[in-house]
């Protein structure tokens, strides 16, 4: 468990909702923010997140609409019980289960969930220097291979529901090899920080049991420059919209 010293309180969704995050662990960005804007749950329905941190994706889906069931996985105990608090904190009805996605609780693999969304470590075992920090370290350095995210993913999904993951870009070939055989109807969102750049991380939507064919989307652009300019966020107005305000991230049709 993190000590309050240990710990800053952080500002996001232009303070709609505040996170308690370690000072010198894994600290979100705008990644989990965009993961949550591109999920379309409902009221009343559930969703499970693999991975969650400390609640940070989650928590701003539960802040863009109420009503919904959601769950959350985490293997390191402090950041479980760092997410409780951030949820008791947020007023947003969390239920986090600590536990191995390779080894997860009975009850838990009794229950078909009609979102699960994940934000797996992005780098390959071995192919980055280990974070100093344990948490950080496990975050973004993969220990349980992506294969296993994606099928427990698969696994826990309700007929006909959806996963919303996002990755790396140069990790696409590991994600659409791991979706073959188990979901389809895949939508690839490349995400760009620049007009005229490559693009650095993918929003994958993929559904249980769909037929359709895989999509590529245009990229999407974060910034409105295409060079930076200045110290202040040039974000363009869409995305100031998901980051600042809450909304929705819509996919292209």
């Amino acid at each position: 468990m993190f000590g309050d010293d240990e710990l800053s309180r952080d500002a996001f969704l232009g303070g709609q909702v505040t996170l308690l995050q370690p000072k010198n662990g894994y600290r979100a960005g705008v990644d989990p923010v965009l993961l949550a804007a591109s999920v379309p749950a409902k009221p009343g329905q559930s969703v499970l997140e693999l991975g969650c941190g400390a609640g940070q994706a989650l928590i701003c889906l539960g802040r863009r609409a109420d009503g919904m069931q959601l769950t959350g996985v985490e293997l390191q105990s402090a950041y479980a019980d760092l997410a409780r608090q951030n949820g008791a904190l947020n007023d947003v009805n969390l239920e986090v289960v600590q536990a191995d996605l390779s080894a997860l609780p009975s009850d838990l693999r009794q229950i078909r969930f009609d979102h699960v969304i994940a934000n797996p470590p992005y780098y390959r075992a071995g192919a980055h220097s280990p974070a100093q920090d344990d948490g950080r370290s496990v975050a973004l350095g993969e220990q349980t291979p992506l294969d296993l995210w994606i099928d427990t993913a698969s696994r826990r999904l309700a007929p006909k529901g959806y996963l919303h993951l996002i990755q790396r870009a140069d990790r696409l070939s590991d994600v659409l090899r791991a979706c073959d055989g188990r979901l389809g109807s895949l939508e690839i969102l490349p995400v760009t920080p620049r007009m005229g750049r490559a693009a650095e991380l993918i929003l994958l939507r993929a559904r249980k049991g769909g037929r359709a064919d895989l999509k590529l989307h245009a990229p999407l652009v974060l910034h409105r420059n295409s060079e930076h300019q200045g110290d202040h966020p040039d974000y363009r107005p869409e995305i100031e919209a998901i980051l600042r305000h809450g909304q929705r991230l819509d996919w292209p049709k």
